[in-house]
């Protein structure tokens, strides 16, 4: 395919208004021209409509400023033409890799943004387009980047949204995003705001001592499955009603249902492998519509707790089990699944995945994940697989 020698840029700005793309198209159909480039983006009823145009031979530039003008006075808008040479597919792969970096804050402050487009300029990078994904409650915006190098940028990122106190992913460009069909998430911190063994601990009357087990384990501190089966031994004689009782009071991390429905919505599996009990997540998988489970089985006799485990223990290498295996009975590629997770025993799911995400994770996962969210909302992971809150609005 012959490229083009030449290009017009025009541009429309002001009040939007219905039916101003087609009038535009409409004028430029006239001339012999090819489209290479479409831009719109309306905020607050105000159009800012960028059209790139490809030409063979020198255009009458009078002929179409002129009609593009006389449209644009009429519709009570601005109008910018500029003419130059024309893309070429040679230049455009010579620009490098082309990624998306996601900002979210809660507010997204001006001076993040100009952090962050500092970086990506000073790496020798360029923004070609900014959309906006979400508002409220949390602001995020995506930046379509080329020319620059993902393991740098996305560790220059970083560095600037810990200072700026902003979550930044750096993803590869293209189909990658696309093709993700499978999501699998821890539970206790992640998918629900507690810890199911603390909760049990509590009613056994050892929750201080549990707790601080439990902080070390996730701390990477402790190895898990020694610390496990030293805080279920603790829980010995607590008869098996409690179980009923915690799984009824868990709470759901905001935005979960959200997240899971929506995904669902788009042909997403979706698995929860836990450290936990399956006596009490696997009801919860159950009503969530979760696809596949791996947990922990608490041993039962004479309707209480033993204090030991039936079964081998679903720990950090455990966990990347269940995320193959997900992804093998699902027929989908590790590089097509999504894993989240908080605590060290997740390191080697999120180290296995197509997409590692850290959830207001412990600092030795966000340092090892793909990305992080500090935001409360689990729902803001779709936002990182380029899903909008308009989306999922459109689709609730």
């Amino acid at each position: 395919m012959k490229t083009p020698r030449t290009s017009l840029l025009i541009t429309l700005t002001g009040r939007d208004r219905p039916g101003v793309t087609s009038r535009l198209f409409g004028v430029l159909a006239r001339h012999q021209l090819s489209v290479l480039d479409v831009e719109q983006v309306v905020i607050r009823g105000r159009l800012v409509l960028g059209v790139l145009l490809g030409c063979d031979a020198t255009p009458d530039l009078n002929e179409i400023h002129s009609a593009v003008g006389a449209l644009a006075a009429g519709l009570g808008l601005d109008a910018e033409i500029t003419m130059g040479s024309a893309p070429s597919a040679t230049a455009d792969s010579a620009r490098g890799d082309r990624l998306h970096v996601t900002l979210l804050g809660s507010p997204l402050a001006p001076a993040a943004i100009t952090a962050i487009a500092g970086r990506i300029a000073a790496s020798g990078a360029n923004i070609d387009r900014i959309g906006r994904l979400a508002q409220q409650p949390v602001t995020c915006i995506e930046l379509d980047v080329s020319g620059g190098d993902p393991a740098t940028l996305r560790d220059d990122l970083a560095r600037a949204a810990v200072e700026q106190g902003i979550d930044v992913a750096v993803q590869r460009g293209g189909l990658h995003r696309r093709a993700l069909r499978l999501i699998v998430m821890d539970v206790d911190s992640t998918l629900i705001q507690d810890e199911v063994i603390d909760l049990l601990a509590e009613r056994a009357g050892c929750a201080e001592e549990v707790a601080k087990v439990t902080a070390a384990a996730m701390g990477g501190e402790l190895d898990f499955a020694v610390s496990l089966r030293e805080r279920v031994s603790l829980l010995a004689g607590l008869p098996v009603g409690v179980l009923d009782e915690v799984r009824a009071g868990l709470r759901l991390t905001a935005g979960a249902g959200t997240l899971i429905g929506t995904l669902r919505g788009l042909g997403f599996k979706s698995g929860i492998v836990s450290g936990g009990f399956i006596q009490v997540i696997g009801p919860l998988a159950a009503d969530l519509g979760i696809d596949y489970v791996a947990a922990n089985e608490l041993e039962i006799s004479a309707g209480k707790l033993t204090g030991r485990l039936a079964g081998p223990v679903i720990d950090r290498p455990g966990k990347a089990d269940a995320l193959r295996r997900f992804a093998a009975e699902a027929g989908v590629p590790l590089s097509q699944a999504v894993a989240v997770g908080d605590g060290a025993n997740d390191l080697d799911m999120i180290a296995a995945a197509g997409l590692g995400i850290a959830f207001n994770a412990k600092p030795v996962v966000r340092d090892a994940a793909d990305t992080s969210l500090s935001v409360p909302y689990l729902d803001a992971i779709l936002y990182l697989l380029g899903i909008s809150s308009d989306d999922v609005a459109a689709g609730a």
